[in-house]
C-alpha cells in the first residue's frame, strides 16, 4: 500500500539529496591491530579493479607487513603532518581531496582530532564534508572510541581514551562491518612482531582478559545495531511478534512486595540470554493507590531504572481483559518471554474465576511463559540465594585429581589446536579466510594440508588455494554410485601440523567410519593434528528452531554446540546483508541460474539481518563463557546467583526436540545440570514408531550433554504428580514443558497436565515453551 502513496515534497527533496551524497562505510574492531585497515585497503583494491576511482589519505599501516602489502598501487593524496606530545599526527588534506575529486577515499582513525588551525576540529566532520561533496568514504574505528562505550570500557579494562566520536556515529554509516579477531590471534601477532604495542596503555590493553572484554563489547554493540535494523525492516513489511534472533523479556508485576523479586528474576534472565527487559503493571485509573501500593510503586520504578529496563503502566479495565491486553502488548513489542508469578488460587477458584496464567497460555503461540517460583511460601525465602563463596572455589585448587580426570587432561594436552571460522550465511568468506590463514602458516614453515575443500565454483576462493596441497578424497561406492568423501585415514597417516577442513556440519556417506564430518575432525585432533574449519551459525544444533522461525527452513545438517565450545578459537566473519546480496547477484556465491531463487528465499533481507544478529550474539556468548572460565568477575553478563537444575518434560511429539534444545541453551547459560524425562503410562505398549521417536529424543539429549530417562505412571491424571516428584528428587529449580494442544472441551474431559503441574510446582520456576506457529508471525494486528 505504501508503494502507491504520494511522496511529500520533503521526502522527494531528501531522496534527491541522497543521490548527490557520498556513501559511508565503517570497519569497526575491538582494538588497534584487529585488521580494520587491512580489510579497508583490500576493499579499496577490489573497488579499483572494478573501475572505481579510489585514493587513500591519512592511512596508518603501522609498518605491519600484511597491511603494507595491501597498499599496492593505490593512489595516495598526501596528508597534513603535525606533532602532538612528541607523536606524529596526520590530518586529511581536504582542499587536495576536493580538487582531486575521487569516487572513494580510504581514511583511518574516525575518532581522530585535528590540529587547532584545521577547517574542522574532528575527522568525523571532515568526512561529513567529503560526503556532502559526493565523495564516498571508507574508514575505521575501535569500539572503545565510541562515546557510548568509552566509560564501560574504562570501567572494565582501565583504558583511558582521549579521542572519541559521538555514540550515534555508526547510525550515519550506510554500512558497518565488524572485523572480529580473537585474543589468541592478536597476542600471537604481538609475539611474532607483526603488532607493536607501547609500554603504557598498550600493555594494559593487550591482556587476554581485556582483549576478550573489548571483543565482546564490539560483538554486542553490532548485534544491537543489527537488531534495530531488523525491527525496522520487519515493521516496514508488516511483521509482528518475535523474530527468533534475539530475546526480549517482559515482566508483569503488581505494586506488591514480590514485584521486586519478579523484576530481579527478569533481569537475571535478560542478562543471561542477552535480551532487553520490559516491565509492565496494570492499574485501575479510577482508584487511587493505597499507601502501601504507592510505596511499592516507588521502589519498583527505582529498581527498574537501576537495571536499565523499560517501564510502563497499562490501564486495567477488568481482570478478564488482562490476558488479552498483556499478550497484545507482548506481540507489539516483539517479546519472546513473559515473566509473571504463580497463581495462588485453588483448583476450584481457578475453575470458577478463571486463571490469568492459563488464559495467557491459551492466547499465546510464539511467546514463552515463565512463571516465577513462590519460594517465600515454601521456604520462607524472599531474596535470591548468593553466588558460590570464594572458599569453596579455592578448595577446588587443592583437590586431588582422579585417574579419569588426569587421563582427560593428558588427552587435551596431546590434542591439536582447533579453530573455527563461523558466519551468518553461505558466501560471507569463511573458506576464503581459512585458505588465506593456511597459506600464512605455510610461509611460517608449518606443514599445512587441505583435507576437504568446497569452493562451490567461487573463483575468488579457488585462487586462495595458492601453494597448499589438497589431499585426494577417498572414493566410496554407495548403491552403485561412486561418491567422494574426506580421507581421514590418509590425513592422519600424513600427519601434518595443520589440516584445513571445510563444512564442519557435513553428513558423511552411509557406511563411512563416522556419521558426521565433525567426528572425523575429532579423530584428527586426537591424533595431535591441528584443524582449522568452517561452519554457518544455522548449523548449530541448539539454534535449529530459531533458524526455522527466522527463515522457514529446517536445517537438517547440524553440529552439537559442544563442538564449538571445544574450539580453542572461534572467529566470526561478518558481512552486511546488502553486500552479501550483491555478491549473490554477481554470481560469486551460487551459479547465476540459482540467484533469483536464493534472493527470494533464504537470502531475503530480513533473513540475512536476523541470521547476522544470531551469529553476533552467539559469538558474544562464546566470548563471555570463555571470560567466565578465565576470571569469575570478567563476565559482562554478571554472575548467575544460584545453582540451577533444569528439568525438561517431553512427550513423543515433534515439539519434544524444541523443548530439549531450549533446555540445553538455558542450562548452558546458567551453568546448570539438566535432565529430560518422558512419562510412559503403564497400560500403554510402545509401538515401533514410538520407540524410534524416543530413541531419537534420547540421542539428541545425549548429543547436547543432558540425561534422558523414561518413568512410569499408572494413569494420565497422575502424570503431573509423577513429574513433580521426579523434579523434586533432582532438586530441580526450573521445569520446562510445552504448551497444551488440547481444546477446551478435551481439557475439561481429560484434564490439563500443564494446569495441574503449575499448581503442584509452585515452589519451582516453570517455563512453558511456545509452540511456534509461523502464521502468527506474519499476521498484522487489526
Amino acid at each position: 500500500m505504501d508503494n502507491f502513496k504520494r511522496k511529500t515534497p520533503e521526502e522527494i527533496l531528501l531522496s534527491i539529496s541522497k543521490l548527490h551524497k557520498g556513501r559511508l562505510k565503517v570497519y569497526i574492531g575491538a582494538v588497534s591491530g584487529s585488521g580494520k585497515t587491512y580489510h579497508m585497503l583490500r576493499e579499496g583494491q577490489s573497488l579499483k579493479q572494478q573501475g572505481i576511482d579510489v585514493v587513500i589519505c591519512a592511512v596508518s599501516t603501522m609498518q605491519r607487513p600484511e597491511t603494507m602489502e595491501q597498499l599496492g598501487d593505490l593512489e595516495r593524496v598526501p596528508s597534513i603532518h603535525w606533532m602532538k606530545e612528541q607523536e606524529e599526527k596526520k590530518d586529511l588534506n581536504l582542499d587536495a581531496l576536493i580538487a582531486r575529486n575521487p569516487e572513494v577515499v580510504l581514511v583511518d582513525g574516525l575518532a581522530h582530532q585535528n590540529r587547532k588551525e584545521a577547517r574542522f576540529p574532528t575527522r568525523l566532520e571532515d568526512i561529513r564534508f567529503l560526503l556532502s561533496h559526493g565523495i564516498s568514504v571508507i574508514t575505521t574505528v575501535n569500539v572503545y572510541e565510541l562515546e557510548g562505550v568509552k566509560e564501560l570500557a574504562r570501567k572494565l579494562t582501565g583504558i583511558e581514551v582521549k579521542e572519541t566520536v559521538p555514540a550515534d556515529t555508526l547510525e550515519l554509516a550506510d554500512e558497518v562491518v565488524l572485523i572480529d579477531a580473537t585474543p589468541e590471534a592478536l597476542l600471537n601477532r604481538v609475539a611474532e612482531g607483526h603488532l607493536r604495542i607501547d609500554q603504557g596503555q598498550g600493555s594494559r590493553l593487550f591482556k587476554q582478559g581485556n582483549l576478550a572484554v573489548l571483543r565482546e563489547l564490539s560483538l554486542r554493540l553490532m548485534a544491537e545495531g543489527v537488531n534495530e535494523s531488523l525491527e525496522k525492516h520487519r515493521e516496514e513489511i508488516g511483521l509482528i511478534g518475535p523474530s527468533g534472533a534475539t530475546e526480549r523479556i517482559l515482566v508483569s508485576v503488581q505494586y506488591h512486595w514480590n514485584g521486586s523479586i519478579y523484576v530481579r528474576r527478569g533481569q537475571q534472565i535478560a542478562k543471561r540470554l542477552n535480551g532487553d527487559l520490559l516491565v509492565v503493571t496494570f492499574v485501575n485509573l479510577k482508584n487511587n493507590l493505597s499507601k502501601d501500593a504507592a510505596t511499592f510503586k516507588r521502589s519498583i520504578i527505582k529498581l527498574v531504572e537501576k537495571v536499565g529496563a523499560q517501564f510502563e503502566e497499562l490501564p486495567l479495565c477488568s481482570r478478564r481483559a488482562l490476558p488479552s491486553i498483556l499478550v497484545n502488548y507482548a506481540l507489539t513489542n516483539n517479546v519472546t518471554r513473559i515473566v509473571l508469578g504463580h497463581s495462588k488460587q485453588t483448583g476450584w477458584q481457578e475453575f470458577w474465576q478463571g486463571s490469568i496464567v492459563h488464559d495467557i497460555l491459551k492466547k499465546t503461540r510464539n511467546i514463552d511463559i515463565f512463571v516465577v517460583a513462590d519460594r517465600a511460601e515454601h521456604e520462607g525465602e524472599r531474596i535470591l540465594p548468593a553466588k558460590l563463596s570464594k572458599p569453596q572455589e579455592e578448595a577446588e585448587w587443592f583437590r586431588r585429581l582422579s585417574s579419569q580426570e588426569v587421563e582427560r587432561k593428558i588427552q587435551r594436552m596431546k590434542r591439536g589446536q582447533f579453530k573455527v571460522y563461523i558466519g551468518a550465511a553461505p558466501g560471507v568468506g569463511k573458506t576464503y579466510k581459512m585458505l588465506r590463514e593456511g597459506n600464512d602458516l605455510l610461509l611460517k614453515k608449518l606443514n599445512v594440508l587441505v583435507g576437504l575443500l568446497e569452493t562451490h565454483g567461487r573463483i575468488e576462493t579457488q585462487l586462495q588455494v595458492g601453494g597448499l596441497e589438497l589431499i585426494p578424497r577417498s572414493v566410496v561406492d554407495y548403491r552403485g554410485t561412486r561418491l567422494e568423501e574426506m580421507d581421514t585415514e590418509e590425513i592422519i597417516r600424513r600427519n601434518p601440523d595443520v589440516v584445513l577442513v571445510d563444512e564442519l556440519a557435513h553428513t558423511n556417506i552411509p557406511g563411512s567410519k563416522n556419521k558426521k564430518r565433525y567426528e572425523d575432525v575429532l579423530d584428527i585432533l586426537a591424533a595431535g593434528i591441528s584443524v582449522i574449519s568452517t561452519v554457518n551459525v544455522q548449523h548449530l544444533e541448539s539454534l535449529n528452531d530459531s533458524v526455522e522461525q527466522i527463515t522457514g527452513v529446517r536445517v537438517r545438517e547440524t553440529v552439537p554446540d559442544h563442538i564449538l565450545r571445544l574450539a580453542d578459537e572461534v572467529q566470526l566473519i561478518d558481512v552486511a546483508p546488502g553486500s552479501l546480496q550483491q555478491r549473490m547477484r554477481e554470481g560469486k556465491i551460487y551459479a547465476m541460474d540459482k540467484v533469483n531463487q536464493a534472493l527470494n528465499h533464504f537470502f531475503k533481507t530480513g533473513n540475512l539481518i536476523a541470521l547476522r544478529e544470531l551469529a553476533l550474539r552467539e559469538i558474544a556468548d562464546d566470548v563471555d563463557e570463555r571470560l567466565e572460565s578465565w576470571e569469575r568477575r570478567g563476565s559482562l553478563r554478571g554472575p548467575w546467583r544460584r545453582q540451577e537444575v533444569i528439568f525438561v518434560c517431553v512427550d513423543a511429539e515433534p515439539h519434544a526436540e524444541r523443548l530439549i534444545r531450549r533446555g540445553f541453551r538455558i542450562a548452558y547459560r546458567l551453568k546448570a545440570a539438566w535432565h529430560v524425562t518422558y512419562v510412559q503410562l503403564e497400560h500403554v505398549t510402545l509401538t515401533d514408531e514410538m520407540a524410534q521417536r524416543l530413541e531419537a529424543i534420547h540421542k539428541l539429549t545425549s548429543r547436547l550433554g543432558g540425561t534422558f530417562e523414561i518413568i512410569k505412571a499408572d494413569r494420565r491424571h497422575s502424570t503431573s504428580d509423577v513429574l513433580v516428584k521426579r523434579a523434586n528428587e533432582f532438586k530441580a529449580t526450573q521445569i520446562i514443558l510445552g504448551q497444551s494442544k488440547l481444546s477446551i472441551w478435551k481439557e475439561l474431559w481429560k484434564g490439563s497436565i500443564v494446569k495441574k503441574l503449575l499448581r503442584s510446582a509452585r515452589h519451582m520456576d516453570v517455563l512453558v515453551v511456545a509452540d511456534f506457529d509461523p502464521l502468527n508471525a506474519v499476521v498484522q494486528e487489526k
